[in-house]
């Protein structure tokens, strides 16, 4: 959870970009900070990859650009997020130290001209980026434009996965803390299939290409190293901040965000003061918005419910994906208000002008191309407009829901390696479907981690966790003493920290709580379905089990698991009751049963009748507000009551949203805590 105790670094909710004016003749520097306070905006990052311009050679540092732009903003008002430079090294670094540079699976040396090319286990990097965060912190510390701390740039975006020599002695080093003798490895890694067994630890490498499928307990050892690697890069960095800036908070920009999962940042968060994310849209997914909710819902569960920052997404277009479609007017309102309205107290961009040169030219920014003398600009300006009236928002809390969905990246790692029953089980499809049942429906839901505290959720779902947290079942267990309904999916509790299976059948872990018992796994072939006894329709998975101690709601009509059990109910004394689907639904089921596991628990959505209208509640000492979006090209009513900070108006119950519009009600009545 967050720490900080401090001020937020901007008087109201924060606005700004990535700020990176040594892209730009001086002389355009005065034009940027006009045209800043012309939008509104407060707070930018700054210096992220300036390390060869702050030092052209080993120690010959070049501060007179940096003094004199933080001299500017600060005489704007505009605060500074100061950034560590980590994320790009010098390219001199790089030439008089290239065994810094990372090598893949393949042995494969990568060279310097792009961002993030350092192994992270090697002591250069390590060395040289706390010496040049230690400089920075010195000089610039106490500079009244700085806020905060911003550490590296979305660290293992590029290079989280190392495969060199320094990286395989590191990784030996790991497993000698992890495991008390090489015995104890062999038996965690199940050596003795295909006679892998080791001797020594001198004798592990890192999972480098090999003739065919890797052994998977080291793969998943791996991801864990490669990720507690990246972890203490950060804590090294952040240390040396704090030694010398202790009145500064320090953040770092997560990428929660589609299925980048290359650190457990369970483990960061509790080294940084903020939490920040960066989020750029799937540009061609129709439900993208649906995504976005997700993944902010998923930050605010890191940051302990409290307020987070989002540090990047885009006014328009990204560069780097397939196709780059430029956002729809008004969507950029829609997407800041939804970070907003799931806990971000900020909201920033990449970049602040859009860039002339090099790999990202064609990323938008907030100045575009075009200038200041276009609609995109104008978008933006009318954004600053809206967050200035929604200041009284900002340190306010989004109301706790009563659903709670668990996910875990170990368990995301562990289900994705290879040799699995189907290539079509992805761990994300399921938690983001019952996500966005749950929107769809306008029910309030936190996304947590799996070792969160489960206390006051009436219902608590569990979608694919293959690995679970030892004392999980314990914790769900509880839950349904005291009433409450947890519904478990298919290929959850299967295997050990090890990535062992759980014998006795399937799924190990929850097969006491769920009182099935699973046999074999019977997937479907490529774009196969099955039909349910209750109409339901099932894709990709389903499974031949037994209910021993189990109601079975719905069997499987049909496919190679015709006539078994495919949704139970488990029902304890006190009318708590854990569920078990063991097929994954299709979209129309998937709604069908998340209505039925809430009612059955009492869970009503945040206002009547939502209709399609994406509705969240931000909750405070002042009163509450309640925020609705509309994805859709129909205006949809709002039965609710109060001013709509957006427009400026009174909202009367049944008053419309607009297509694609927003409405960010203060309450009339408010809401208790």
């Amino acid at each position: 959870m967050s720490r900080w105790t401090g001020p937020w670094p901007t008087d109201g909710i924060a606005f700004g970009a990535d700020y990176n004016p040594e892209q730009w003749p001086e002389e355009v520097w005065a034009d940027d900070v006009a045209l800043m306070r012309e939008a509104g905006v407060t707070l930018v990052s700054l210096g992220i990859f300036s390390w060869g311009q702050l030092e052209p050679a080993e120690g010959q540092l070049d501060f007179g650009w940096l003094d004199r732009i933080l001299d500017l903003l600060h005489e704007a008002g505009i605060r500074v997020d100061l950034a560590t430079p980590s994320a790009a090294p010098p390219v001199w670094l790089h030439l008089a130290h290239p065994e810094m540079l990372p090598v893949d699976a393949d042995g494969l040396r990568l060279t310097h001209g792009s961002r993030e090319s350092w192994c992270v286990s090697s002591p250069v990097i390590r060395e040289h980026a706390t010496r040049i965060a230690r400089v920075l912190a010195e000089r610039y510390g106490h500079h009244p434009a700085v806020a905060m701390w911003h550490i590296s740039n979305e660290l293992a975006c590029h290079n989280g996965r190392c495969y060199c020599d320094v990286s395989a002695a590191a990784f030996r080093d790991w497993l000698g803390k992890e495991y008390p003798d090489v015995d104890a490895l062999n038996l965690a890694w199940g050596t003795a299939f295909w006679g892998q067994r080791y001797s020594s630890f001198e004798q592990v490498l890192p999972p480098r290409r090999t003739t065919t499928i890797p052994n998977p307990g080291q793969r998943l050892d791996f991801e864990r190293f490669s990720s507690d690697a990246f972890v203490a890069h950060l804590e090294a960095e952040a240390a040396v901040l704090r030694e010398v800036t202790p009145h500064l908070p320090v953040t770092t920009n997560y990428m929660v965000m589609g299925d980048f999962r290359q650190i457990d940042y369970t483990q960061t968060t509790p080294l940084i003061d903020i939490v920040s994310n960066d989020h750029y849209l799937a540009a061609e997914d129709p439900r993208g918005w649906a995504e976005l909710a997700f993944s902010a819902d998923r930050v605010r569960g890191l940051a302990g419910g409290d307020p987070w920052l989002l540090m990047e997404h885009s006014t328009s277009a990204v560069n780097w994906q397939p196709r780059n479609l430029a956002k729809q007017p008004g969507q950029l309102l829609r997407n800041s208000l939804q970070h907003v309205a799931r806990g971000a107290d900020g909201v920033l961009f990449f970049q602040w002008r859009q860039s002339r040169a090099g790999a990202e030219k064609f990323h938008s920014g907030m100045v575009p191309h075009a200038g200041a003398d276009s609609e995109l600009f104008r978008e933006v300006a009318h954004l600053g407009a809206t967050l200035g009236r929604l200041a009284e928002v900002r340190g306010s809390v989004v109301e706790k829901g009563r659903v709670a969905l668990l996910w875990d990246t170990q368990a995301w790692w562990a289900s994705e390696l290879e040799a699995h029953p189907t290539v079509d089980l992805h761990y994300l499809d399921l938690p983001r479907a019952l996500h966005g049942a749950l929107v769809d429906a306008g029910v309030a839901v936190d996304v947590v981690p799996a070792t969160a505290d489960l206390d006051g959720y009436d219902v608590v779902l569990v979608p694919t966790l293959y690995l679970a947290p030892a004392d999980l079942p314990d914790r769900l267990s509880a839950v349904v003493a005291r009433g409450g309904h947890v519904l478990v999916s298919y290929f959850s509790g299967i295997v050990d920290e090890h990535d062992r299976v759980l014998l006795g059948g399937y799924p190990g872990a929850f097969r006491d709580l769920l009182g099935v018992r699973g046999e074999e796994f019977a997937p479907l072939r490529e774009g196969g379905s099955v039909q349910l006894s209750d109409g339901s329709t099932g894709l990709v998975w389903t499974e031949r089990l037994t209910a021993d101690d189990a109601e079975v709601l719905a069997t499987y009509a049909d496919g190679p698991s015709a006539g078994g059990p495919a949704l139970t109910r488990r029902t304890v004394d006190g009318g708590g009751a854990a569920w078990y689907l063991s097929t994954r639904l299709d979209t129309g089921s998937t709604a069908a049963l998340v209505g039925r596991v809430l009612d059955a628990a009492g869970v009503s959505p945040l206002v009547d009748g939502p209709g399609g209208l994406e509705v969240v509640r931000r909750v405070g000492e002042s009163g509450s507000w309640l925020f609705a979006i509309n994805h859709t090209d129909t205006d949809l009513p709002l039965h609710a009551t109060g001013d709509d900070l957006v427009g400026g108006a009174a909202h009367a119950a049944g008053e419309m949203v607009p297509a694609r519009g927003v409405k960010v009600l203060r309450e009339s009545v408010v809401i208790e805590r």
